[in-house]
């Protein structure tokens, strides 16, 4: 089992940023590809950023430029910087993680980013 757990959320303005970290824990391994999604209210979830398989990156056009995914591989712990905030980026925001072994797929919980204009 995996666990993940978000935090960073919140509230901003536009143009503000927010950093947003998710921190996994359980039988994960630190080359386990980790990444975000969100989901804005009556639109399906789409990809933020998410690191892949071969340890490449992999951003959504929309945040390109913007966003930005690291990870500390010490800590299990994987986060998502967001400068230039718009309105648009307003979503809950969750964190995935796969673990190759076996690839089972696990979600965080989720947590709300909202930009106010």
């Amino acid at each position: 089992q995996v666990q993940l757990v978000e935090s960073g959320g919140g509230l901003v303005q536009t143009g503000g940023s927010l950093r947003l970290s998710c921190a996994a824990s359980g039988n994960i391994s630190p080359l386990d590809p980790m990444g975000w999604y969100r989901q804005a209210p009556d639109k399906q979830r789409e990809l933020v950023a998410t690191f892949t398989t071969d340890g490449g990156t992999n951003y959504a056009a929309s945040g390109k430029g913007r966003f930005a995914i690291s990870r500390d591989s010490a800590k299990n712990t994987v986060y998502l910087q967001m400068n230039r905030l718009k309105p648009e980026d307003s979503a809950v925001y969750t964190c995935n993680a796969v673990v190759k072994s076996g690839w089972r797929v696990y979600w965080g919980q989720g947590i709300q980013v909202t930009v106010s204009s």
